[in-house]
């Protein structure tokens, strides 16, 4: 007769399917309340920045404030106790991003104003992408992740190109213009170069002879076939990155990432 699991494991994981998987109509409900927890408390927290705002209701935003300083608490001690490993949760990145969520407020009854860092919380809702179980936008953020670490060498590659050509440009561009016109060292024509090949303009410094302008047309034109590059880069990678990815994390690590099919987390074996 097989033996019959701990209420409190089963407890845990159930606790764990409802916080961190969006594959149920629990958990969805949980994450999409979390959403618009995380919504509402950051408006709260930019409306008290408005001065007249903070005058008039000084004491209904604290009370909103802790309440959600409270709810999300309770929610950061969920987390840690639906996980096997409860540090894997604390030193990952939501976890970071959560913990940092809820400490300033609490800070703010030592240090005036530390409470206002609240709107970090704006970064988890990184989480959209799995709480609304939009598979095609979980794969291609991920997958989008993928290429750009499989480009990385050619991008720097790319990158260490483009600072030579800006910092020759830049020297060729001091020589041929005077200072009157605003190139008045190599560094500032450097400057000049950038912002003319990614095709910002300011307009704070311009040539002024018909040979510098020449140059100043070649260099704009550069710049728009060397927008193309990166994109070409990561998007050859993008095409080649075609694994499926599921919305699932992890019990026992808390990783996310897994294809589709995946019976076991890749990262620590633990059965999905």
């Amino acid at each position: 007769m097989p033996k019959e699991e701990k209420p409190s494991n089963s407890i845990q994981k159930q606790l764990h399917t409802i916080i961190f998987e969006a594959d149920t109509r629990a958990g969805k409900l949980f994450d999409v309340v979390l959403l618009w927890a995380i919504l509402i408390s950051i408006i709260v927290v930019m409306l008290e920045s408005v001065n007249s705002i903070q005058l008039r209701y000084s004491s209904e935003i604290k009370i909103i404030e802790w309440s959600f300083t409270i709810l999300f608490t309770l929610e950061y001690i969920a987390r840690i106790i639906s996980v096997k490993k409860p540090l894997k949760y604390i030193f990952s990145f939501y976890g970071i991003i959560d913990l940092l969520s809820i400490l300033p407020t609490y800070f703010g009854l030592f240090i005036t104003g530390t409470h206002s860092l609240s709107v970090i919380r704006s970064i988890r809702l990184l989480r959209i992408f799995r709480i609304l179980k939009l598979a095609r936008y979980v794969k291609a953020a991920q997958t989008l992740n993928q290429a750009l670490i499989a480009s990385k060498n050619k991008i720097i590659v790319f990158l260490f190109a483009v600072l030579s050509l800006v910092i020759v440009l830049g020297t060729i561009m001091y020589l041929i213009e005077t200072p009157e016109s605003g190139f008045t060292s190599i560094p500032r024509s450097i400057y000049w170069t950038i912002v003319t090949l990614t095709t910002v303009g300011y307009g704070d410094i311009a040539p002024q002879t018909i040979l510098g302008q020449t140059l100043a047309s070649v260099i704009m034109i550069i710049g728009y076939a060397i927008i193309a590059v990166p994109t070409g880069i990561v998007g050859a990678e993008f095409i080649n990155e075609s694994s499926k990815i599921s919305t699932q994390a992890c019990p026992n690590c808390s990783k996310e990432g897994h294809d589709s099919d995946a019976k076991h987390c890749k990262y620590c074996g633990e059965e999905l």
